[in-house]
C-alpha cells in the first residue's frame, strides 16, 4: 500500500517474480475494499498515505485481522519506528530500500507467523480460561460466544506466555526475552503498551474480572483457572 505509483509497480513486478500473488493499493479506502474480498498473508504499508496515516491503518487492521504488516517509509525518525511497531506492525523498513532486504524481511515475517501456528507440534491443544478458548495450533482466541478475538502476533505470543505461566509473575525482562526476535527487541515501554492493549481486548465486558494484574516493581501476572 503506497501512494507512489512507481514503487507500487516495481514491488508488484519484483515480488510477483519471486512467486508472490500481489495486490496493490494507493490509499486506505481501496485497501479496505480489497480486504472485504480476501485477506492477504502480509501487507507492506507506507506511512504517508493521502487519506489516513500508516499508523492508524495498522491499528485498524489489527482490530479485525492478524495479517502480517511491514511498514515502509522515508522517515528517519526512530520514534516513528517505535510508534509503528506499537501500532501493530511486525517490521519496519526505511526508504530508500534494497528490494532484496525487503524480500528477506517479508519472508522472515511469514516464517515467524507460520512458526507460531506450528509451535504446538500439530497437536490439538486448546486452553480454556474465563470463558475464552485459546487454540495454540491455530493461534486463535475465541470468546464465550465463539467469536474470534483478533490479536496481533505479539499479543498472541504474550497471551500464550501468560497462559503457560498462569498465576506466576512475569518480569519485563522475561517477556522481552521470550518475545524478542532478530528483527524486534521489545522495550519496557512497548511491553507495557502491549499488555495494556491485550487487557482491553480481554476485558471489554465490564463484568469480567481483571485477568492481567500489575505487580508493582516486579511485572505482570495472569490470574485465572486454565484447563486444557
Amino acid at each position: 500500500m503506497d501512494d507512489d505509483t512507481d514503487i507500487r509497480r516495481f514491488l508488484e513486478r519484483y515480488l510477483g517474480l519471486e512467486g508472490f500473488d500481489v495486490r496493490t493499493a494507493s490509499d486506505w479506502r481501496s485497501t479496505r475494499t480489497q480486504f472485504q474480498h480476501e485477506e492477504p498473508d502480509l501487507v507492506v504499508l507506507d506511512l504517508g498515505l493521502p487519506d489516513m496515516s500508516g499508523f492508524d491503518i495498522a491499528a485498524r487492521l489489527r482490530e479485525t485481522s492478524d495479517t502480517g504488516i511491514i511498514m515502509l517509509t522515508g522517515s528517519q525518525d526512530k520514534v516513528d519506528k517505535i510508534v509503528g511497531l506499537e501500532s501493530g506492525a511486525d517490521d519496519y523498513v526505511q526508504k530508500p530500500f534494497d528490494e532484496r532486504e525487503l524480500l528477506a524481511r517479508i519472508r522472515s515475517v511469514l516464517r515467524r507467523r507460520a512458526s507460531l501456528k506450528a509451535q504446538s507440534g500439530g497437536s490439538s491443544r486448546v486452553a480454556s480460561f474465563s470463558g475464552y478458548r485459546l487454540d495454540m495450533v491455530a493461534c486463535e482466541l475465541r470468546d464465550g460466544g465463539g467469536a474470534p478475538v483478533h490479536l496481533t502476533q505479539g499479543e498472541y505470543q504474550l497471551l500464550a506466555l501468560f497462559v503457560e505461566r498462569v498465576n506466576s509473575i512475569l518480569t519485563r525482562d522475561l517477556i522481552s526475552e521470550r518475545l524478542s526476535s532478530r528483527d524486534w527487541m521489545p522495550t519496557d515501554r512497548s511491553i507495557d503498551v502491549m499488555v495494556s492493549k491485550l487487557r482491553k481486548k480481554l476485558e471489554q465486558d465490564s463484568n469480567r474480572p481483571r485477568l492481567i494484574k500489575t505487580i508493582r516493581g516486579k511485572g505482570y501476572m495472569m490470574t485465572a483457572d486454565v484447563a486444557y
